[in-house]
């Protein structure tokens, strides 16, 4: 899921703002990620299930920040349900999507003197299907931006996939393209791996042909959601996804692979205002971009190298970050 392997520290629970920086519940903790908190539930239904909370926190190369985003987890749980649904009710994948309702957490979970009391969870509830997560991500490029760029300026190509020569930084490429990437270590960073790496991963765990299978479906679904953000003036310019096996009572395995955890929300896309898309440069984004431009500025003036602890965020970058996400959800849901 969210590179789970440790608990996040250094983020208060409250947080700026009324901000949930962490959340404590009388759960089994599986584990922390950079911004989700993943409990344990109880069986519902027949199912094993897991207990997402998206949090607001935010992270940045691979480095959490001190300051908290007040209500990026409730907009993140927003996107994430609509396109989970979304790409449920087009046949484009299966997903672990069971509920968004705190209320499916058990009142035992609510220790007095120490819990995230329920009305702080409102709006931040993911309930899905215990799976046993296939340790790739599956990435979906339409535009070269980021890892994609900077390795297509040294090679030519992106993760083994040969591109035309003389692609300008952002511009659309001929077709999308699948750019696997392993899923890092908490402090490491993702690496993109051509498909035969990534298939002999996926299918050593899913199945043969597995691995070419979520291609196809992560590629799809891209292209989907493409068109539809394009028709409300977003661009999606790349995206990720995650799939994982779903698990039975037992903790066996119990069907083929799902898409998990989130979905084209502004932490795993890049998204850009169509209506200005200029290719050539950097593109003004919804997505947590303008918190990496800020950052970025100060790596260059010798503040900060990218390892942690992060600095701490300005009111004008929680501001803008929150206000950029808020547009994305607005526009992209309606």
């Amino acid at each position: 899921m969210d590179e789970y392997g440790g608990k996040v520290v250094g983020v208060p629970p409250g947080g700026a703002g009324g901000a949930l920086g962490s959340c404590d519940l009388g759960l089994e903790r599986i584990t922390s990620g950079k911004v989700r908190d993943v409990f344990r539930l109880p069986p519902g239904g027949g199912v094993p299930r897991v207990l997402m909370v998206a949090s607001d926190r935010i992270s940045a190369f691979d480095v959490v920040m001190p300051t908290p985003i007040p209500g990026k987890g409730r907009l993140l749980t927003s996107i994430a349900a609509f396109w989970l649904r979304w790409i449920e009710s087009r046949g484009l994948a299966s997903t672990h999507l069971l509920s968004t309702d705190a209320g499916a957490i058990p009142g035992s979970a609510f220790e007095p003197g120490g819990a995230t009391p329920r009305a702080a969870l409102e709006g931040r509830v993911t309930v899905g299907r215990a799976c046993r997560v296939l340790p790739v991500e599956f990435v979906a490029r339409g535009y070269l931006e980021g890892s994609g760029w900077r390795e297509y300026e040294r090679t030519g190509a992106v993760c083994g996939v040969s591109l035309p020569a003389g692609l300008r930084r952002c511009e659309r490429l001929p077709a999308p393209i699948f750019t696997p990437a392993t899923k890092a270590e908490r402090g490491a960073h993702d690496e993109n791996i051509p498909f035969e790496r990534a298939a002999v991963i996926v299918d050593a765990m899913a199945g043969g042909g597995e691995c070419a299978a979520l291609r196809d479906a992560t590629l799809a679904i891209y292209t989907a959601a493409h068109e539809h953000a394009l028709a409300r003036g977003i661009i999606l310019a790349d995206t990720k996804f995650e799939f994982g096996l779903p698990l039975d009572e037992g903790g066996g395995v119990a069907g083929g692979p799902i898409l998990i955890d989130e979905a084209l929300t502004p932490d795993s896309s890049r998204f850009w205002p169509a209506d200005v898309y200029a290719p050539g440069a950097a593109q003004p984004s919804y997505d947590k971009q303008f918190v990496r431009e800020y950052l970025e500025g100060l790596v260059e003036g010798g503040v900060w190298s990218k390892s942690a602890p992060g600095p701490e965020l300005p009111p004008s970058v929680v501001e803008g970050t929150l206000s950029r996400y808020r547009e994305a959800a607005e526009r992209l849901t309606a």
